[in-house]
């Protein structure tokens, strides 16, 4: 784990550049229910990963408001890897806020598997959202019973699962080469026309 942190197996350089790897996470997933209220915003609550290795954890408030450009600029950046962490579907705060989530993702990874940097680099993951357990203190019941796993051994399986697919990636070739200075898009800065 050391070594993933720091550098990679095999690389010819004597001094490696350490890994970078970005983590969104939805503020309502993993975490207990909790009565609304109109007066209070809760500070958002997160689940501790307990990363083997520097990550870079960006929480949301719904992982659906999460945009392609989002993960491109994190890559551009030079992430090696980035994650996403959502409720699952069908609890979801903002209700379609999951969908949205997997489908974007799924047509960013399509381009980034065109443009030849590895659609495997992103990955979507699922913990149990709040909203049905919310909904129901907030209407005066009980809290419905959560799921069968207990959630420190979700959480546990979520960061485990995202150790061992970064470790098969080789480092992210936007960072060692960087993007061409010779943008095709870009214009000129003097006006030579009359």
């Amino acid at each position: 784990m050391a070594e993933m942190a720091t550098g990679w197996a095999g690389t010819s350089s004597a001094v490696a550049a350490p890994r970078m790897f970005v983590v969104f996470v939805c503020e309502n997933s993993a975490r207990a229910g909790r009565t609304p209220t109109s007066g209070k915003r809760h500070r958002p609550e997160t689940p501790d990963f307990g990363w083997p290795f520097p990550v870079q954890e960006v929480v949301v408030p719904c992982a659906g408001r999460l945009q392609p450009e989002h993960f491109l600029k994190a890559f551009e950046a030079g992430a090696d890897s980035v994650g996403v962490v959502c409720c699952e579907e069908g609890n979801c705060h903002h209700q379609e806020g999951s969908k949205r989530c997997r489908r974007r993702i799924e047509a960013v990874t399509a381009l980034l598997g065109e443009v030849g940097l590895g659609k495997e680099r992103l990955m979507l993951f699922h913990l149990p959202g709040s909203a049905v357990q919310d909904m129901a203190l907030g209407a005066g019941a009980a809290a419905p019973a959560t799921a069968d796993q207990p959630l420190g051994q979700k959480v546990a399986a979520v960061r485990d699962e995202f150790v061992s697919r970064v470790a098969t990636l080789a480092p992210n070739p936007l960072r060692t080469t960087g993007l061409s200075e010779d943008v095709p898009h870009q214009l000129e800065s003097e006006d030579d026309s009359d």
